[in-house]
């Protein structure tokens, strides 16, 4: 009886639970260093932070706040307020948290050890922490190659979309230079592509500066398209108003292009429209900020659909002859059509071509305005990487060569690592003129290297079955199909000349496979094993003969 009156006190509220109460928090602090850090439990309650300046918002992020022990720091950078008096304000913490009690500033970030993580890609661009997935507004831009992405900086989980900012003058080793854009009025900043105005007909560069200007869609509230400028590639201004109306819930990732033959900008954006249409919407523009729609292409409806966000355009010379050109336009998927666009118009010759068949790689760019005028991809691979107190979740591709080339079956865009990638290779083991049989020796068997770039020929004469080991993960290649089959992905790689080629990137968390001279590209997300670090060779089936066998041990960019 007393039992049962106790309960019924503590669900009347006559006696207090004994839990850890949930109430509001608020503390107020001078900023006086660069950074304020935000404690982290991954996997904790997410709670919503407001950062004010005389009460007004001028930060807010939802975050797993630690109360005690935190997994790692989320740096928040207070650069614009030094001297100024912020409150922080929590919506719901446990009255004995530590969570910013005290207030913890920092001159610096004091993170220095972070890319020494067992599953950080040692040769793969990562946000030293928090989440990253799409790659954005790529450009070549005083001198730096510049990669933007979304970014969620207080957690390695999906949410609080920011565009995350790095720089590199080699496109191998790269450089996080701070948060570009921060959710604002209008919504969180979603994926978009960046471009160089050189002849300033935005008016937005000052005293014959040529503005990079970023296009990002506000999402989650308006939906509509923004604007944001830099003109020393570090500071960015967003305009105070929106450029793009909504057209529909859910339009986004807006790709700007200039179009010299008719002289005016082009804006490609994804528009979901009724019953589930997939579309592409084009405009033009003058000056960059204000939009006239042209024209629009369908890219199917539901599950059949190949023309699903994050658009990327561009033009190809075909086998390198200038006057025989291609527009490409491609889906995050990859998927990719080709035709003909006037300024206005994209008209498709051929469509759902496939460029990509891995796992996990998804809403490619290409950078604007590279010098040397190649055409340079990076895509977001989502690698398995979101393992305990890990700080950061997610990667990106090694960049990558596109080009153009006339086969049997029509014009197709072909892959090729980008030649920078060559600076980081270290110790190689060649082969040259080898017969391979079954039950042979491991010719790779001294081979100890975590990270690697191989390049093989093979003529595989009587051999069914081909197989290149690395650090226990099997790359299967089956002549009788021409088949490359890696931890159950599968993909058509049809032999050139008689012969298999592949260049096979090794790194942590998975491997990058180029094969038919480029025509197939497979990358597969795979944590290797840490403690294997061995190789094989082998054939089955029949003999085959080794051309050529370069193996190369790859450094880190870190």
């Amino acid at each position: 009886m007393i039992n049962r009156l106790i309960l019924l006190l503590l669900m009347c509220g006559g006696l207090p639970l004994i839990t850890t109460a949930q109430q509001p928090f608020t503390t107020k602090f001078e900023v006086g260093k660069k950074y304020l850090k935000i404690p982290v439990k991954n996997g904790a309650a997410k709670r919503n932070v407001d950062i004010l300046l005389n009460g007004e918002k001028v930060r807010w992020f939802n975050v797993e706040l630690a109360d005690d022990t935190p997994d790692w720091y989320a740096y928040l950078d207070l650069t614009a307020w030094k001297g100024d008096t912020l409150t922080i304000h929590v919506d719901s913490l446990n009255s004995n948290s530590k969570a910013f009690a005290p207030v913890v500033q920092e001159a610096e970030d004091r993170n220095k050890a972070d890319y020494l993580e067992p599953l950080r890609g040692q040769f793969h661009f990562s946000p030293k922490r928090g989440w990253n997935n799409d790659p954005n507004g790529m450009a070549y831009y005083k001198g730096e190659y510049h990669l933007f992405f979304q970014h969620n900086p207080y957690g390695v989980n999906w949410g609080n979309m920011h565009w995350g900012h790095a720089v590199s003058k080699d496109l191998v080793h790269w450089k996080e230079v701070g948060e570009a854009l921060y959710p604002d009025e209008f919504g969180t900043m979603f994926s978009g592509g960046g471009v160089v105005d050189t002849e300033n007909t935005s008016g937005l560069g000052k005293g014959g500066e040529q503005p990079l200007v970023l296009y990002y869609t506000a999402a989650e509230k308006t939906w509509e398209q923004g604007l944001a400028y830099t003109v020393d590639g570090r500071k960015f201004t967003k305009l105070p108003h929106t450029i793009l109306d909504k057209i529909t819930d859910g339009n986004r990732d807006p790709k700007v292009i200039w179009h010299a033959p008719s002289k005016h900008w082009v804006m490609v954006l994804y528009v979901t429209e009724a019953n589930d249409l997939h579309t592409m919407h084009f405009f033009i523009s003058p000056d960059m900020k204000s939009w006239t729609f042209t024209s629009k292409i369908v890219g199917g409806t539901g599950d059949d659909r190949y023309m699903h966000e994050c658009p990327e355009f561009f033009e190809l010379a075909v086998d390198g002859d200038e006057k025989q050109k291609k527009w490409i336009l491609t889906g995050a998927n990859s998927q990719y059509a080709i035709g003909t666009f006037d300024g206005k118009t994209f008209v498709p010759q051929e469509e759902r071509l496939f460029s990509q068949h891995g796992r996990d790689y998804y809403a490619a760019q290409t950078f604007s305005d590279e010098p040397k005028g190649r055409r340079i991809e990076i895509g977001w691979w989502r690698t398995h990487t979101n393992q305990g107190e890990s700080s950061f979740n997610q990667s990106m591709s090694i960049p990558m060569a596109l080009t153009l080339k006339q086969t049997a079956a029509g014009a197709r865009l072909v892959r090729t690592p980008v030649e920078e990638l060559q600076k980081l290779r270290g110790a190689a083991t060649k082969l040259t003129s080898k017969e391979l049989v079954p039950e042979m020796q491991n010719l790779l068997a001294k081979v100890d290297a975590e990270t690697a770039e191989i390049l093989l020929t093979v003529a595989p004469k009587d051999a069914k079955i081909i197989q290149l080991t690395v650090r226990g993960l099997e790359i299967n290649y089956d002549v009788a199909k021409q088949e490359l089959e890696i931890d159950q992905v599968r993909a058509q790689a049809p032999l050139v000349d008689g012969k298999l080629d592949l260049q096979v990137f090794v790194d942590r968390t998975g491997i990058e496979v180029f094969a038919a001279k480029g025509a197939v590209f497979m990358p597969v997300n795979y944590n290797l094993k840490q403690t294997d670090h061995t190789y094989g060779l082998h054939v089955k089936g029949g003999k085959a003969a080794l051309e050529n066998l370069e193996l190369y041990q790859l450094k880190s960019i870190w």
